[in-house]
């Protein structure tokens, strides 16, 4: 498998995990207002805190979120690292697109 190959293939659960809508909702939500508790994240999020937690698990078996005790409670903030692979893979395929988009005016314009 070649490089970009592999590349997008590992990020594949990232992609997948930020395909719900509510997942992707608490990730922007993090990425506003930096880390926060089940309880803050649960908040305005028409989810109980049960499903919030499922939902963060999943973000966080993706590596997107990592997770950290403060006292009774643990706080969730994004892994920017995570997002940053995701983004490569998108400009990856953007550039992949625009090469072939690219190749078939070529052919047409012949």
């Amino acid at each position: 498998m070649r490089r970009s190959g592999a590349r997008v293939q590992a990020s594949a659960p990232v992609f997948a995990a930020l395909g719900d809508e509510t997942r992707l909702a608490l990730v922007s939500r993090m990425c506003d207002e930096g880390p926060l508790s089940i309880t803050r994240l649960a908040e305005g999020a028409g989810v109980t805190r049960q499903a919030v937690t499922k939902h963060l698990h999943v973000l966080a078996e993706a590596g997107l979120v990592r997770s950290a005790r403060e006292g009774r409670e643990s706080i969730f903030e994004l892994e920017p690292r995570r997002l940053a692979e995701a983004r490569r893979c998108l400009d990856l395929i953007s550039a992949q697109w625009d090469d072939a988009i690219g190749r078939l005016r070529a052919l047409v314009e012949r």
